[in-house]
């Protein structure tokens, strides 16, 4: 980075040549596709036990009894334990939730259930023993008598009349009944609209399937009394924390959280789940290690899932497509427990996004959080925003037809327009910035669209439908600043710390306190450190994932890694330089104004052979011999740096796609998404993250949902009975982008880890449903599967 920029955040095309915005290969693939990363499941300790949890198959019933005797009489078997021996421990033994809400009942959450259990798959039992497959055997050895209890499974359900409860602190099921917008100014908008058009909609359950499942290994040293707990973490400081305050009582100072390699998590690695508390006191009740790993099998039944909401949605309009107002009311399920931040997933991510990038001047929403008998419910990939961007997205498109216009030009006519930002929506967000017209523009362009549209009749009188659709979104990223989040009810800090260290022979190493789960920190991250210090990558390393190596840190989620992680190491490298460039001064006996920095070197303006490079400078730091006077040695920084706002990624994704009216079949023939995630720092490293999040928005359009049987059972239990895409069901993307940078982050970057996700399930649920639309459907929920279709156009009559 030169001094033109050593203020400020990136440039625009001065820094094309940079590392900044380069596509620098991962440093992390080859280790990974050569089977040399190290996971949770890849740590052995000396002495190390393995665990098991015995799991309800009951969705909801009291425990009568537990006979561990079999069990404990088998020979390798080292301890059996039940719910009663944690509470006899005396350790907190209760899971928090991490977002309070007004009213919000918050029922014990214990590591093992001790009176009743209440959905499938909750802990009774722990058997820990010197392998793995006999503490699985030793399950089987474990008697629990039950009995069973009615339950219930759908949030709508679960809050009428005459339901049982999941909880006795929530008779009627409700954990809270949450309110945003002017509900006044809706009634007036509705009331003088000149048209209202309403869409009820349903969003499943998704299973996270992170492609490695969750993992921990605990051990607890007597001699120190220090717990060490390798675990599948994307927020090893949090779980720290909450190991030491919610669960187990050991001081946070003695307790050292370690995520090595994280095969992915999406949002289901961020919570604390009992098994990890479980696998770190059975290892302080042995004193010795101990290991837990969760089955593919055991995951769908423990592992956060995702949305689950149902919404009546309407939105008001006059004759000439403007639109006036919108209101939702929306169910959502919570699952048998509070998870640390599923309060705040459809309350203040859900509403807060309900404008998308439209100009909507009344909106009011209305959550009522409910009780089931089902697994708990917390943010999946787009968490809350893809809830809310695919309500406002299916509003549009009722509207479009409401008014008789083309769904595309009736979004164009409403969207916010550049000279309006910062844009403060009636949902209660500033928006920082945005060109969202020229995004759409570029999507609509790469497709063709009003020939599109000519095909599409001519396809027609064929007796082929073809579907367009379009999405666009808006997300909000970063969760900051800390007040406001504090005052929202976060019980967490929206911050982000870095440490930018020189060693003594040049070398630099940056220390963050977010946690890589196949993003691609220790390439992106080392790319602004080598921006800002002019340091070439190979004489960076990144270290995350370990709390005793980062004092603290927020983890990663909410696509706040780029802009906030990222912004921490650049205010850290930037107080780095402005040390090193007073070294400078002070050696080459000049002025600040007469030294210039170039490319990692400081040198005098017009003579620059009499310089120093930054890595001379760190050795001159460390030695100490000449500085200037009353400064310390050493080169390095912390920075914690709390973002004023949000930032605000954007754009628009359009899918093309053929159903077959006959058999129900939806191909996908074409794909466009372009997004503005702010400042681009890895052009590959983006396409990624837009690849993938657009076949996780398609596989929840078309093909994923868990359902729950009669008897409170999840029946989608296994890949082979939930559906989640192939490849070969995927077609080829086409990705552009825009660049609007955000204007109050240190880089201009906004993130893009959930963008994707976002647009791609309302974008091709509007394509099926514009391909249908002689059929007269107008909206068909998802997973829009050949069998949904088929009934739609009455097969089954």
């Amino acid at each position: 980075m030169s001094d033109a920029a050593e203020g400020g955040g990136v440039g625009e095309p001065d820094d094309a040549e940079g590392v900044f915005g380069s596509g620098v290969e991962r440093r992390e693939d080859i280790p990974l596709l050569t089977g040399e990363g190290d996971y949770t499941a890849d740590v052995s300790r000396p002495g190390m036990a393995h665990l098991a949890i015995r799991r309800s198959d009951h969705a909801h019933a009291r425990i009568v009894d537990i006979d561990t005797s079999e069990a404990e009489a088998m020979e390798g078997v080292a301890a059996v334990y039940t719910g009663e021996d944690v509470v006899d421990s005396g350790v907190p033994n209760s899971i928090p939730t991490a977002w309070m809400l007004p009213g919000l009942v918050t029922p014990q959450y214990r590591i093992l259930a001790t009176d009743k259990v209440r959905h499938e798959g909750s802990g009774v039992a722990a058997v820990v023993a010197e392998s793995p497959q006999r503490a699985r055997d030793a399950l089987d050895r474990i008697d629990v008598e039950y009995e069973e209890l009615d339950q219930v499974t759908e949030p709508v359900e679960a809050v009428e009349k005459d339901v049982p409860p999941v909880h006795e602190e929530a008779e009627d099921n409700v954990a809270f009944d949450f309110e945003l917008g002017d509900e006044e100014a809706v009634e007036e908008a509705f009331a003088d609209a000149d048209h209202v058009a309403s869409v009820d909609l349903r969003q499943p359950r998704i299973v996270p399937n992170a492609m490695e499942p969750r993992a921990a290994v605990a051990e607890w040293e007597d001699r120190t009394e220090k717990l060490r707990v390798w675990m599948t973490s994307q927020n090893p400081h949090l779980h720290r924390m909450l190991l030491s305050a919610g669960t187990l009582g050991v001081p946070e100072n003695r307790i050292e959280v370690i995520a090595p390699e994280v095969g992915g998590g999406f949002g289901s690695k961020i919570y604390h789940y009992p098994d990890e508390a479980v696998t770190a006191w059975c290892s302080m009740q042995l004193g010795r290690p101990v290991k837990w790993r969760a089955s593919r099998q055991e995951g769908y039944v423990t592992d956060c899932h995702g949305r689950d909401h149902d919404t009546t949605a309407e939105i008001a309009l006059d004759d000439d497509g403007t639109v006036r107002g919108v209101r939702a009311e929306t169910h959502a399920g919570l699952g048998a427990q509070l998870s640390q931040f599923g309060t705040a997933t459809p309350s203040y991510l859900y509403a807060t996004v309900l404008s998308g990038q439209y100009t909507v001047p009344a909106i009011h929403c209305r959550v009522v959080g409910a009780f089931t008998n089902t697994t708990p419910v917390d943010a999946y990939r787009g968490a809350g925003r893809a809830e809310g961007i695919y309500v406002i997205e299916r509003l549009m498109d009722v509207g479009a037809r409401a008014v008789g216009m083309d769904p595309a030009e009736f979004r164009r006519k409403n969207l916010v327009q550049p000279e309006e930002f910062p844009y403060e929506s009636a949902a209660a967000l500033v928006y920082d910035s945005g060109e969202y017209e020229r995004a759409m523009d570029k999507a609509l362009e790469h497709v063709g669209y009003e020939d599109l549209r000519e095909r599409q009749e001519r396809l027609r009188e064929e007796g082929r439908y073809l579907g367009i659709g379009v999405a666009n979104f808006v997300e909000s990223a970063g969760l900051s600043p800390s007040g406001l989040a504090g005052d929202l009810g976060s019980q967490a800090g929206g911050w982000e710390s870095s440490i930018v260290r020189f060693d003594s022979t040049g070398t630099l190493t940056v220390m963050a306190g977010t946690a890589d789960q196949g993003q691609g920190h220790r390439t992106t991250y080392a790319q602004i450190a080598a921006e800002e210090l002019g340091v070439d990558l190979e004489d960076i390393e990144v270290i995350e994932g370990d709390t005793d190596r980062i004092p603290q840190g927020m983890g990663t989620y909410g696509s706040r890694s780029a802009s906030v992680g990222g912004g921490a190491i650049a205010r850290a490298a930037r107080e780095v330089r402005s040390k090193a460039r007073e070294i400078a001064e002070h050696q080459l006996e000049a002025s600040s104004e007469d030294v210039v920095f170039d490319d990692g070197t400081f040198h005098i303006e017009g003579a620059p052979d009499r310089s120093l490079h930054i890595q001379e400078i760190a050795h001159e730091a460390y030695l100490g011999h000449d500085l200037p006077e009353g400064m310390d040695p050493g080169l390095e920084e912390t920075n914690f740096y709390d973002p004023e706002n949000f930032t605000y990624p954007f754009g628009t994704h359009v899918a093309v796609v053929e159903v077959d009216p006959e058999t129900g079949e939806t191909s996908i023939e074409e794909y466009v998404a372009v997004d503005d995630c702010g400042e681009v720092i890895n052009p590959m490293i983006v396409e990624g993250q837009v690849h993938g999040g657009i076949a996780q928005g398609i596989g929840a359009a078309l093909y994923e949902g868990a359902a729950y049987g009669d008897d409170g059972t999840l029946e989608t239990r296994r890949m082979d009975e939930y559906a989640v895409p192939h490849a070969t069901q995927l077609p080829d993307f086409e990705t552009d982008n825009t660049v609007t940078p955000s204007p109050h982050n240190p880089l201009g970057v906004k993130g893009v880890g959930e963008s994707a996700t976002i647009a791609a399930a309302p974008a091709v649920v509007s394509a099926v449903v514009d391909a249908l639309e002689p059929f007269d459907i107008e909206h068909l929920d998802m997973p829009i599967t050949p069998e949904t279709v088929w009934r739609a156009l009455g097969g089954a009559e």
